[in-house]
């Protein structure tokens, strides 16, 4: 990833990925027409940001993720949205950065987590009593710490990259 193509895509994606965490965990949804915004967002920049061949290239990336993750999905490894909004936002990660993608994600679920636990178990989830992320048991909106993962991805590109 390159600085450039990170200013192409961060004011696109910083508000998408701020809308996916929270209504991920509002609702517990993902739905598909953030997905397809996600998609649409790398189909319209994504030859700027990158481009032409490394942007075909980077389409790849959709088709092979989108399988895997259905294959998890369907193993109840995952859910459905998350499945889907992972593979929506393959493209934008470049394969040589994976080392520093999955360190990003580990950073931001264990992130997302301690915030979220913080806010259920304190007076601060008053203003939003009512997400279902509060009372969902074992099951955790990994919308937020994947969009956040994207956004914090591209931030590091643009400015250390």
């Amino acid at each position: 990833m390159t600085a450039q193509a990170a200013y192409w895509f961060l004011p696109a994606v910083f508000p998408l990925a701020l809308f996916i965490s929270w209504n991920d965990m509002r609702d517990m949804k993902i739905t598909n027409k953030t997905v397809a915004v996600m998609l649409g967002v790398f189909a319209v920049l994504g030859p700027f940001a990158f481009g032409w061949e490394l942007y075909l290239w980077q389409w790849l990336h959709f088709p092979i993720v989108l399988v895997v993750c259905m294959a998890l999905w369907a193993l109840r490894v995952m859910g459905g949205g998350d499945a889907k909004l992972i593979a929506a936002m393959a493209p934008f990660f470049v394969l040589t950065d994976i080392e520093l993608i999955l360190r990003v994600f580990a950073a931001s679920l264990l992130g997302a987590l301690v915030v979220h636990t913080l806010f259920r178990l304190t007076p601060l989830k008053r203003p939003v009593s009512q997400w279902k992320s509060w009372n969902a048991g074992r099951y955790f909106p990994k919308g937020f710490p994947l969009s956040m993962t994207l956004l914090l991805y591209l931030v590091y590109a643009a400015v250390y990259l």
